[in-house]
């Protein structure tokens, strides 16, 4: 099949935009509000973009309480979403007024950073405390602006529980990180194989 994303008349019943790309991380943002409230949510759209410095970014399809705060704070938290949080992390989904603390709702106990104000959270087994870089309000081909912000951050400090490290490396399979899928489909990782990169 073939569709155009304009018209968007794949005939299916549900968008498979998110299904096709996937799997992809959860990046779990804590957040302080400018009066020093604290926000916690999770966002699919999240990775990674530079290692030199270690730079990550997580989108907004919206201006929400996230974005709002990082901009007012410059900093951020990302929190490792695991199998074991998997719960927690879907609760802090909810859509909930500003003023709630998704820490609060979902039961999660917050642990203090070292280098930014915003908590982190203390069951994670790591935690990228990050200072804010920039955000960008995207625009589409014809220049219009969209509802789609980027929040890109500087990873200044990292948090690993020694329990996931095996032989000097982080072990995925200890802590089954989660990915999201399309639909309210999720994965978490159990297996992993290694490929070398062919010298040719």
């Amino acid at each position: 099949m073939f569709y155009e994303t304009s018209s968007n008349d794949h005939g299916l019943p549900h968008n498979p935009f998110k299904a096709i790309v996937s799997p992809r991380p959860i990046g779990w943002i804590s957040s302080l509000d400018a009066e020093g409230r604290t926000n916690l949510a999770p966002y699919s759209f999240f990775n990674a973009v530079g290692d030199r410095p270690p730079i990550v970014m997580f989108s907004s399809s919206g201006y929400k309480d996230s974005a709002a705060n990082v901009e007012a704070t410059g900093e951020f938290v990302c929190n490792m979403a695991s199998w074991d949080l998997k719960d927690e992390m879907n609760v802090s989904s909810a859509a909930v007024p500003s003023e709630t603390s998704e820490f609060e709702l979902s039961g999660l106990d917050m642990a203090a950073s070292r280098l930014v104000r915003t908590p982190r959270v203390a069951r994670a087994v790591t935690a990228l405390e990050c200072k804010h870089l920039q955000t960008i309000k995207l625009k589409d081909l014809e220049g219009a602006e969209t509802d789609n912000w980027i929040v890109f951050g500087q990873v200044v400090g990292i948090h690993i529980d020694d329990s996931i490290i095996v032989n000097g490396k982080v072990d995925v399979t200890r802590y089954k990180p989660l990915s999201r899928l399309g639909y309210m489909e999720y994965a978490a990782i159990t297996e992993v194989f290694e490929m070398s990169r062919p010298t040719i």
